[in-house]
């Protein structure tokens, strides 16, 4: 909704330019504009803030480390290959077993379901580089 808000003090600008005769009202006027747009900035900063101190002081430990969870599935995925050239060495028949079964719980997630998470996984690294170039 701030941002809607934000859109519409340019415009509301010219209509006061329109409206009022008097560059006395209208400097006032416009004052008052962009005390509202920065005190909205402002709420809408201290929104994000209090939002992030409260993710980071929450007690429940999948809100405060959901990301590095995601992170430590692939890091065990990649670990994973080198137990199974271990056991290829050894054992060609049982790895080909274990990579055909876990290619096939793989393969049973829904490609849509896939899509979604490397839509979402994209989108929210895509916006956190975005916010950390800004400040």
């Amino acid at each position: 909704m701030l941002p809607l808000v934000s859109a519409l003090l340019p415009l509301a600008g010219k209509v006061l330019d329109r409206v009022l005769p008097d560059d006395e009202a209208k400097a006032k006027a416009k004052l008052e504009l962009l005390k509202m747009e920065q005190e909205g900035q402002f709420k809408e900063e201290e929104n994000r803030y209090n939002a992030i101190i409260a993710e980071a002081k929450s007690s429940d430990p999948w809100t405060s480390r959901a990301r590095p969870t995601f992170l430590y599935v692939v890091y065990v995925f990649i670990l994973a290959a080198i137990p199974m050239g271990i056991l290829y060495f050894f054992d060609p028949e049982a790895a080909k077993a274990v990579t055909s079964g876990v290619k096939g719980w793989l393969n049973s997630i829904p490609r849509e379901m896939w899509t979604l998470m490397g839509a979402g996984y994209l989108g929210y690294s895509t916006a956190r580089t975005i916010d950390k170039r800004k400040k």
